[in-house]
């Protein structure tokens, strides 16, 4: 595997993440507890894609991995801020989830 194809793993699986975490989140958490989720979930998912496409040898190769999990985590913040937010399907998914687990609570 090439640095370039490491990079369009990262951004790929990160492209998609924010809506994957904002399952998890929830609507009344600070902004710096969102960031942390986000950060950490990218941080997974980066190993995770790492060892889903070059298999768990492909962390003998330091730069490789970094690229990728970099790649996650840059791509999953950017679409976040300039696709997801803007748009309101990460808020909405966040708020349906929560109310999901409110209601399941009662």
């Amino acid at each position: 595997m090439t640095t370039l194809e490491s990079l369009a793993t990262g951004a790929q699986v990160g492209t998609v993440l924010p809506l994957l975490t904002a399952v998890v989140q929830r609507p009344n958490w600070s902004a710096q507890c969102k960031k942390v989720v986000a950060v950490v979930a990218a941080l997974i998912v980066g190993v995770v894609a790492v060892a889903a496409d070059g298999g768990w040898e492909q962390f003998q190769h330091g730069k490789l991995t970094a690229v990728t999990i970099l790649g996650v985590l840059a791509a999953s913040q950017t679409s976040y801020d300039l696709v997801w937010k803007p748009s309101k399907l990460a808020p909405v998914i966040e708020s349906l989830t929560a109310k999901k687990t409110a209601q399941q609570a009662e």
